[in-house]
């Protein structure tokens, strides 16, 4: 009997061969030389955005960072940016504002300027996470490796030596591999015999290369740059008034999400015809919300800059230092500069509307009938949704994030999810040729 009636009559038979113990060994030994790259890549845009926004300053006179500094550093940035994106192959990698699509492994000629255009973006300051860039650099070193060692591998062991790379990058940056698994399927959207043939390389990827994460932040004293809040309020039990915010929490991040979403592509079809200009353009927005936030509230401007990643625990922890008229206008110019951001430059969209949504629901905290970590719970989980367009995902980064306190919110934030979901959904055009639903 010959392979192809046996795969057909049993849609496992390929997990159960050689072929598949081998792609398993394979998985484990490149989930090390993948995490400890994707660790460089976290450790050199920390530092890079240590040495431009505290340490350039200084070095050229400045007695600290002045509150104008981000204008001309996120004009600079757009230059990079513009021009890797202009003259590299592959144009930067994947486009934040279209979202978290799967898009398959760069080429190996891509990969220099998926790095380059990711590096600018998060290390000068743009309002992107290290997520996309991370899957995409996970991705095409894995089937670039793995065509090394195996010349003649197929499409499909090479797809899932691409999934299982990509689990390893991100296996600790969103605070748990399965939390990077879960984005990584959803995103996917695999199902079925596919789903499970990805799935075992990949959490065996991610596994190990959690661990190389933990031994490499450990010696290095550098840490893990993985999500984590450290300061959790205790939550209130969820009763009527609080389900009553879930909807309100939904229906305002599907709005605003998807305004940012509508923007951003708009910018983004203008800022494709004049690449290196339009960019430099954009970088100067995001500096300029920076610094309306600042000289309106007396605050850092580094609070509007970056993914807002590691920004989330002092925000949950110092929320009580902030006025709602301050919160208010963090989100506003997060927002603005995250919309800036999409458009132009290179990185993933979850930090940023994790931040946003984050931000917003301690902003309504202040009213009656929401408690403190519900409403930062329900923000993050209704934001998510609204730029992502993944539920699941949603749901699991706003309540893992917090622990046991996870759980107490959890109901809120399905709530709160479905609601922005649903909402985003109806707002968004029909794909062209779609039928209108007359239900």
């Amino acid at each position: 009997m010959s392979a192809e009636p046996a795969a057909a009559g049993d849609p496992l038979a390929r997990i159960r061969t050689r072929g598949y113990a081998g792609l398993l060994v394979l998985s484990a030994a490149l989930g090390i030389p993948v995490s400890a790259v994707a660790f460089g890549f976290l450790a050199l845009t920390h530092e890079l955005q240590s040495l431009t926004y505290h340490d350039l300053p200084r070095a050229l006179g400045f007695a600290g960072t002045p509150s104008w500094w981000p204008v001309p550093l996120l004009a600079v940035a757009g230059l990079l940016v513009g021009l890797t994106v202009r003259h590299l192959p592959g144009r930067g990698g994947h486009r934040p504002a279209d979202g978290m699509v799967a898009t398959g492994a760069p080429s190996a000629v891509e990969l220099p300027g998926v790095v380059l255009a990711a590096i600018a973006s998060l290390g000068l300051g743009a309002v992107l996470g290290p997520e996309a860039p991370l899957i995409a650099l996970g991705g095409g070193l894995a089937v670039y490796a793995a065509r090394l060692v195996k010349p003649d591998i197929g499409p499909g062991p090479s797809a899932v030596m691409g999934a299982a790379g990509s689990f390893a990058a991100i296996s600790a940056l969103l605070g748990s591999p399965l939390l990077g698994a879960f984005l990584l399927m959803e995103t996917s959207g695999l199902a079925g015999t596919m789903l499970a043939m990805v799935l075992v390389p990949g959490l065996l990827a991610a596994g190990i290369g959690a661990l190389i994460f933990t031994g490499l932040g450990s010696w290095t004293g550098l840490g893990t740059y993985s999500l984590a809040l450290h300061h959790v309020p205790r939550a209130a039990e969820p009763d009527i008034a609080q389900f009553g915010w879930a909807v309100v929490l939904g229906l305002a991040a599907a709005f605003v999400g998807t305004g940012i979403q509508r923007l951003a592509g708009f910018l983004q079809e203008r800022v494709e015809r004049r690449t290196v200009t339009a960019t430099v353009v954009m970088g100067a927005v995001v500096g300029v919300a920076a610094l309306v936030y600042a000289l309106s509230t007396g605050r850092d401007a580094s609070g509007v800059l970056y993914s807002g990643e590691n920004a989330l625990d002092p925000l949950l922890a110092q929320s009580a230092g902030y006025s709602v008229g301050a919160l208010v206008l963090l989100v506003a110019c997060k927002a603005a500069a995250y919309c800036a951001s999409l458009s132009s430059f290179r990185g993933g969209p979850v930090f940023p509307a994790m931040f946003v949504g984050a931000a917003g629901g301690i902003a309504l905290s202040h009213l009656p009938g929401l408690n403190l970590t519900s409403g930062f719970a329900m923000g993050i989980g209704a934001m998510c949704v609204a730029m992502l367009r993944l539920p699941m995902t949603s749901v699991l980064l706003a309540t893992l994030l917090l622990g046991s306190e996870g759980l107490t919110v959890m109901p809120l934030v399905i709530v709160s999810v479905v609601v922005s979901y649903v909402v985003t959904i109806r707002l968004s055009p029909s794909p062209a040729g779609a039928l209108p639903d007359r239900g």
